[in-house]
């Protein structure tokens, strides 16, 4: 469910509460960066166009908006609650105005009490004194060394962890270290598979007496915004659990390894679910909770634990005295040492097919996986290392009945006591994942149209995306839940798209307000069961190499509202003809000012179906009405409907207000008319024609116009018609004298169709135009006696009806000219050129 509370907000004086157009909030940080649980705590949510803040958008339980309290249009004081069970770690927060929702931020939740950075603490001889088990807020400045002075016990746990770079304001990489007071280094702490950046150590106390923790940026960088959280205490720190994963919902023991005092046991009970990834498991003892928990795995498949003596397939865990488990199964343990592999077998039928996984770096493991799956012997018949990543993974099918095997090693053939892994074999299960994509593909931080914003009274469009897994077929989108007054129109998602145009529309009597849900996606066929999740990754802190994402925050949710009206709506003039394959069209677009908004709209194409290509946006200029988008099709466009929307934005003065169109339909078809094309020749200064097989694939009424295109400089021609009866056409081409000599390709025609007031307009036939330099003129040839009158035969009377006289092709044409020339050498005139015959070579003279 989603955890919000709506309160009322403080209005203060001087701002006036003037009816708002929608607009889009934005939420840069939260400050603090974090707080105790069992308190509470009055935030600063900093970013821009917060005026009309009316709700705080809570993603996880155990936090709960008490009070809010606008100071100005980028400031917002929220008051909260924090739950004494409260889930310790990061949380999400939203910011829902009258006008739209903010970006996702994140806040931190800790065990201990907060206490704040005092300057000067930049020398080792001046440290902050503060008590054991409590959380400082400090910044790390350029070349800044913050020191901390506790005083401890000998046998005391001490243990420092950071929170800096998973703050997620800055790239702040933070390095840590416990130091005795002659300053010699007992523990330090910097990057770690389970901290990422951040660092963190333990010891155990050698001596009663005062120690100090120290902070500073790895390289001695720093700025204002390179905050922390530094935790200091005597509570466990493990860096390994074992195992790592178990059925949801059963009970069971866990060991804790890689703390200072050994290992520790804890009995724990799972949750039913992981919520979406973001439930930890934390080591828990007398002394404290550990401020970091583990990623767990749950999934339902039963433990194997490693056996001594495991480092060969013969011995392979559970071991000899144990029967082989069958799969699916879970196999943990430690690869302790240098060198060392772990062997388990298990029992498999013919024909099983399952997904294999060694799951250890994205634990927090510093484990580097390689997996392998073989026979009970030990031979190999599969193995991967680093699939999409450290960790290892491949699908098996057991070939016959039997023992087979399993065994994992480092990459670089290292081990210690926190090289723990979890060898998952489970089943191939069909799933979908659902999500809206981003819009700025070159930015992960930018979470710009990851929300649904509608407009009372208008519209708001998203692609949204369903990828599957182990299954193929249409698919119907939908969303979890649906504000009152907002319905959804998408049309069926094909096997072939992971992707579908909807368009949300709200009535004008909408209230707004809004909420977190998900997006769904279920199979066309309803007695086909999928399971299906949404997530959404928010990237928080980004840098080298090539956009790395450093801290990110995964969430099942997005959010969805109401906002107030928009100052202006568009609409698609639905198209009543087809875009024909090879073919281009205008799509138009109006647009509907209110009242006094006469700013420049945007407009882009939401989604470009396959085969299609669609200009990447235009503009409504200001005052103007309308505008088109051109559009063109493939020749190897799929014929068939598309349902699509076109997007705007406008500012109207407090940021971009996204609207769009309606979910219009789009239809591709076969071309009305084709056309071949001959291949005409010209001398220059001559002309000829160019002939034309029409071939009216569908009949049309009237006439259509025909245009030549890609006609060499200097070249004419005109524009022709045709009707649905046409067979044949013809176009005169006249060369200048000065043409360009040579073969000219790409020339094409395009035809004009005329349906109802809207143009089909396509590309048809091509071919290309030779042309020749004129033949030198003819010899003036003795003319031969005239004949007889009286003997001379009058030429027969023309009869009715006569067809016109054939045309002749490109190849009797030549051969006709041919003849000409020759005749025209045997009267006297200039020879007939001949076919020139190679030259033979002769040999050298000798001088």
């Amino acid at each position: 469910m989603t955890f919000r509370i709506l309160v009322s907000l403080c209005v203060l004086g001087g701002f006036a509460c003037d009816p708002v157009f929608a607009a889009s909030p934005s939420l840069g940080v939260i400050q603090p960066r974090g707080a105790q649980r069992g308190t509470e705590a009055v935030l600063t949510f900093a970013g821009a166009r917060l005026t009309d803040a009316q709700e705080v958008l809570v993603y996880y339980p155990g936090v709960a908006v008490k009070k809010m309290e606008m100071v100005n249009d980028a400031t917002l004081k929220v008051t909260v609650a924090i739950a004494p069970d409260c889930r310790l770690g990061e949380h999400a927060f939203r910011v829902r105005t009258a006008s739209g929702v903010s970006e996702v931020r994140a806040f931190w939740v800790g065990a201990l009490p907060v206490v704040e950075e005092l300057e000067p603490n930049s020398e080792f001889d001046k440290p902050q004194t503060i008590a054991l088990n409590v959380t400082v807020h400090g910044v790390v400045q350029a070349e800044d060394q913050d020191f901390y002075a506790v005083e401890c016990k000998k046998g005391q746990r001490l243990s420092v962890e950071v929170e800096g770079m998973r703050l997620g304001v800055a790239f702040f990489d933070p390095y840590v270290a416990i130091l005795d007071a002659k300053r010699f280094e007992l523990a330090t702490g910097d990057d770690s598979p389970m901290t990422q950046q951040d660092g963190g150590c333990s010891v155990v106390i050698p001596a009663d007496g005062r120690y100090i923790v120290q902070i500073r940026e790895s390289a001695y960088g720093g700025n204002g915004a390179c905050q922390y959280r530094l935790h200091v205490g005597n509570f466990p720190r493990p860096t390994a659990v074992v195992p790592a994963g178990g059925k949801p919902g059963e009970e069971l023991e866990l060991t804790f390894l890689g703390d200072p005092s050994g290992p520790i046991k804890q009995k724990v009970k799972l949750p039913a679910d992981d919520g979406n990834g973001t439930w930890r498991m934390h080591c828990q003892t007398p002394e404290g909770v550990s401020p970091t928990g583990f990623k767990f795995r749950l999934v339902d498949a039963p433990n194997v634990f490693e056996s001594a003596g495991n480092n060969a397939a013969a011995t392979a865990s559970p071991g000899a005295a144990v029967p082989p488990p069958a799969a699916p199964a879970a196999f943990n343990g430690v690869i302790a040492a240098a060198g060392e592999v772990d062997y388990f077998k298990f029992a498999g039928k013919k024909g099983q097919v399952f997904d294999a996984r060694c799951h250890a770096r994205a634990l927090g493991s510093p484990l580097d996986p390689v997996l392998y799956f073989g026979n009970a012997a030990g031979a190999a018949l599969a193995s991967n290392d680093d699939a999409g990543g450290p960790d290892s993974s491949f699908r098996l099918t057991i070939p016959e009945d039997g023992i087979y095997t399993l065994w994992v090693h480092d990459h670089l053939r290292k081990g210690g006591p926190d090289y723990f892994y979890r060898v998952e074999l489970t089943p191939v299960a069909p799933s979908i994942t659902t999500t809206i994509p981003r819009v700025d593909g070159n930015n992960p931080a930018n979470q710009d149209r990851q929300t649904i914003t509608v407009p009372k009274g208008g519209r708001y469009a998203s692609l949204l995306i369903a990828n599957r897994a182990e299954f193929g077929g249409p698919l119907v989108m939908g969303m979890g839940q649906l504000p009152p007054g907002v319905t959804l129109a998408a049309d069926q998602m094909d096997a072939g798209l992971n992707v579908v145009p909807a368009v949300f529309e709200a009535t004008p009597a909408a209230v707004p307000g809004g909420f977190l849900t998900t997006i769904t996606a279920t199979h066309a066929d309803p007695m086909v069961k999928v399971p299906c999740k949404t997530a959404f990754d928010a990237a928080f802190v980004v840098g080298q190499p090539g956009q790395t994402v450093y801290t990110r925050h995964n969430t099942d949710r997005t959010a969805i509202a109401v906002a107030e009206a928009a100052p202006y709506s568009i609409e698609v003039v639905e198209p009543k003809v087809p875009l024909v394959q090879n073919g281009v069209f205008n799509l138009r677009i109006v647009a509907k000012r209110a009242e006094g908004f006469k700013g420049p709209i945007t407009v882009f194409p939401l989604w470009t179906p396959p085969g299609l290509g669609i200009q990447g946006s235009a503009v409504i200029p200001p005052e103007a009405s309308e505008c088109v988008l051109p559009m063109n099709a493939a020749p190897t466009a799929a014929p068939r409907k598309w349902k699509t929307a076109v997007t705007a934005v406008a500012d109207a003065g407090k940021g971009p207000v996204w609207t769009s169109s309606q979910l219009f339909t789009l239809e591709v078809a076969a071309p009305l008319v084709t056309m071949t094309m001959e291949r005409p020749a010209v001398e220059q200064g001559q002309t000829t024609q160019l002939f034309c097989k029409v071939a009216v694939v569908t009949p049309f009424e009237g006439k259509a116009k025909v245009t030549i295109y890609g006609l060499p400089a200097k070249v004419t021609t005109q524009v022709m018609e045709l009707t649905k009866d046409t067979k044949e056409i013809a176009f005169p081409i006249v060369a200048d004298k000065t043409s360009p000599v040579g073969k000219h390709g790409g020339i094409f025609a395009q035809v004009v169709i005329d349906r109802g007031g809207e143009l089909i307009t396509g590309k048809v036939g091509g071919t290309e135009l030779r042309i020749d330099v004129p033949l030198p003129p003819k010899v003036a040839a003795v003319a031969p006696p005239m004949p007889n009158p009286a003997a001379t035969t009058p030429p027969p009377m023309p009869m009715a009806n006569q067809p016109p006289p054939k045309r002749l092709t490109r190849l009797e044409q030549l051969r006709l000219e041919q003849e000409e020339r020759e005749k025209a050498a045997a009267a006297g005139g200039a020879p007939a050129p001949k076919k020139e015959e190679p030259k033979k070579e002769e040999p050298p003279k000798k001088p």
